[in-house]
């Protein structure tokens, strides 16, 4: 079992994605936006970014520890957010140029360590070419 994190910035297809891929794997879904959520914290600060990574690190090392695939599609904009998320596997989806959050995207860091290079928004594709490498 792995936890799969589906990083990249906001619009650039990686819900999208990881909705493709979860199912080829049974696996269990964390989505940042949902975490966020249930959580009621909606702060986007240096400090707030890794309180919600930290959360996010948990909430996949539980479930892996059940016995399950994890995906988690969240932005992960730093590599210090990255150093918080135990990933067995990286899928950078790299899409688009900007986001639509300014402040995100200045603070985004383009990651040098990752699995797999997502460069069209071609879900089904990408699900797939993962799948194989994944498994």
């Amino acid at each position: 079992m792995k936890i799969i994190l589906i990083m990249g910035l906001p619009g650039s297809g990686k819900t999208t994605l990881a909705n493709a891929l979860a199912p080829l794997l049974n696996a269990k879904r964390l989505n940042a936006d949902e975490v966020r959520t249930s959580a009621n914290d909606w702060d986007f600060s240096e400090e707030g970014r890794t309180r919600q990574s930290k959360r996010m690190a948990d909430l996949a090392k539980k479930l892996k520890e059940s016995g399950n695939y994890v995906i988690a599609d969240f932005i992960c904009p730093t590599p210090a957010a990255r150093e918080l998320f135990p990933a067995d596997y990286i899928i950078w989806v790299d899409t688009i140029k900007e986001g639509r959050f300014d402040d995100t995207n200045k603070m985004f860091v383009k990651p040098e360590k990752f699995d797999c290079h997502v460069t069209t928004q071609d879900a089904k594709y990408w699900a797939s070419k993962a799948l194989k490498e994944i498994e």
